[in-house]
């Protein structure tokens, strides 16, 4: 018990001091201070909006005297913009509610300045009959809205520099690409290029060349990672694959030189890869033979004229960079007229779908294509455009189709 041990002399002292710290006229005294020099700023406004009291906080903080302001209606010490939201807005919500909170306004100081306040305001009824009275509390805000603006500047900013970031990312992807290809005589071409984000450089990449008047490369890949790093590598593989192609253009020698390059230059650090196809068309009778040495890549889609269509599989070819001597495949196919040829990356296979997320594999590509032949490669490209749209959301790595074909003659059905 906290009485034990204290003097009757003393309790009757103490009772008696927290007697006189109560008193009502030192209680008055207390709460004409608090209310005078509060932290914030205090006003009551009649229903007319005349300022029947303010507290020397305000006057302060607006550089008036109080004579100056009681009488002034509220909404004169506001900015234009502050007296038509409070005729607008304020006063409305106050009629209907009786009170409002946390009102961004300026009010306008006696030097011509703004000072930003946030306002609660409420309603209450007079006393024996009298009019309703409104109490306003106003709090200084300059530290908040510095605070608001130094976050603005920083949210430009920092969109600002993703825009310069997407814009660095765009250009040098499309360094990366050719810029325009070129059919050999007697075939067509398509390609097409899906960003998974702006905000960074794919690793994969595709190319068609010519090697000599009446033999082209071509090639189509993907990079592990992404970035300026997987930039890099992708800049070294299509110089070293159009370099190599023009040395032994057999494809297996082109991919196996590429591979000494990925592993010389990466040596000691950490791995660079690739997965990669690489081809090169020959006329053959009414079209073309294509030969395809594959790294490690999915297997290309040849749709036939005849409706259809099945890959040409390479199923022990090796990563290409991993290992100082790779595996390599080979694999030959006739592309006749109305036939073409699809090579893919494998961020159209591995794209999710349907509620249940799944994988759409190669089966489910399988079935697409056979559906779709016969196609032309400009009808193959844009039914894979379309279909990596859908995706929507699902598509999580950028995605890249070439699609080479020999037309049917004019009029062929």
């Amino acid at each position: 018990m906290t009485g034990i041990g204290r003097r009757p002399e003393a309790a009757a002292d103490h009772d008696r001091a927290g007697s006189a710290a109560l008193s009502p006229d030192l209680a008055d005294d207390l709460a004409e201070d608090l209310y005078e020099n509060a932290p914030c700023g205090n006003l009551v406004t009649l229903p007319d909006g005349r300022i029947a009291k303010v507290n020397a906080t305000l006057l302060r903080w607006v550089g008036r005297t109080r004579e100056e302001l009681v009488g002034l209606r509220f909404a004169d010490l506001l900015s234009v913009g502050g007296r038509i939201y409070h005729e607008t807005h304020l006063a409305p919500l106050l009629s209907m509610h009786g009170e409002v909170n946390g009102v961004a306004l300026e009010l306008l100081t006696a030097d011509g300045g703004r000072l930003p306040v946030l306002l609660t305001a409420t309603v209450r009824e007079g006393r024996d009959g009298r009019d309703p009275l409104t109490r306003m509390t106003v709090f200084d805000a300059r530290e908040r809205r510095a605070y608001e603006r130094e976050l603005l500047r920083a949210g430009k900013a920092a969109h600002e520099a993703r825009d310069r970031a997407q814009r660095l990312a765009t250009t040098l992807q499309r360094t990366l690409l050719p810029p325009v290809l070129t059919a050999p005589r007697g075939a067509e071409v398509a390609a097409h290029y899906h960003h998974a984000s702006p905000d960074e450089v794919g690793g994969d990449f595709y190319d068609l060349f010519p090697l000599s008047d009446d033999r082209w490369g071509l090639f189509l890949g993907d990079v592990c990672g992404k970035g300026a790093e997987a930039a890099a590598v992708t800049s070294l593989t299509r110089y070293t694959l159009r370099a190599a192609a023009v040395y032994d253009p057999d494809p297996a020698a082109v991919l196996d030189n590429l591979n000494t390059v990925l592993n010389q230059e990466f040596q000691g650090g950490q791995p660079r890869f690739c997965t990669v196809v690489f081809g090169v068309l020959t006329p053959e009778g009414d079209g073309y033979a294509a030969t395809l040495a594959s790294g490690g890549h999915p297997p290309a889609l040849l749709l036939r004229a005849d409706g259809a269509a099945d890959y040409l599989r390479t199923p022990e070819g090796q990563l290409i960079g991993i290992l100082p001597h790779a595996n390599i495949v080979t694999t030959t196919a006739h592309l006749g007229p109305g036939d073409t040829l699809l090579l893919y990356t494998d961020g159209l296979t591995e794209a999710r779908t349907g509620t249940a997320h799944d994988r759409y594999e190669e089966t489910a590509l399988l079935e697409f294509a056979t559906a779709l032949a016969p196609a032309s490669a400009p009808e193959v490209i844009t039914a894979v455009t379309r279909l990596l749209d859908d995706f929507g959301e699902g598509l999580e790595d950028d995605a890249a189709v070439l699609a080479v074909g020999v037309p049917r003659p004019a009029g062929a059905r």
